[in-house]
């Protein structure tokens, strides 16, 4: 993986075609894909909950949630990562379904440049990284779900939890 001392650390993935990037510091864990449950109606962007210890944590494929074309073909599929990340309030993880991660790089501040609104994903995308192949749209985390969407998120979270209570699958390990 490509480095520049000095400057702070980014976790390079792609969507798609693009390649995003969230600071390492925002980021707990990187997963290989483990299988999913999805409840019935879950919105198209929830991928499903992982069961980290017991815990549901409900994964939002970032993919779908900006409605992006995925590069990740059936047999490309299981190639693919979640970055689990603390909730910013506190409560559980979450993790965000990404293409591939492909880079961790430290990137010194002057290289940031502003994003143009129209090229901002909805506004989530805060800075552009200048990187040897190019640039790279800055993700804030905090940003992804709309105050909206994050409430029923954890809404939807309590009712995966009561469901693996109910099977006695509480307090297991993932899977």
């Amino acid at each position: 993986m490509g480095a520049v001392v000095g400057g702070d650390a980014y976790l390079v993935f792609r969507l798609g075609s693009r390649r995003c990037a969230l600071a390492r510091a925002a980021v707990r864990e990187v997963l290989p894909l483990p299988r999913l449950f999805r409840p019935p109606s879950l919105p198209k962007p929830v991928a499903g909950f992982l069961n980290l210890g017991g815990t549901p944590v409900p994964v939002i494929d970032l993919v779908r949630l900006f409605g992006l074309a995925s590069a990740a073909e059936t047999e490309q599929a299981l190639y693919r990562h979640i970055l689990l990340l603390d909730d910013p309030g506190g409560a559980a993880p979450r993790g965000l379904l990404v293409d591939r991660v492909t880079d961790l790089q430290r990137i010194a501040p002057e290289r940031l440049r502003p994003v143009a609104a129209e090229a901002s994903l909805n506004g989530c995308a805060i800075a552009e990284l200048e990187t040897a192949e190019g640039f790279v749209h800055l993700l804030d985390a905090a940003r992804l779900l709309l105050e909206q969407e994050a409430a029923a998120l954890s809404a939807l979270q309590e009712g995966a939890s009561a469901r693996l209570a109910d099977w006695g699958l509480a307090g297991d390990g993932p899977g």
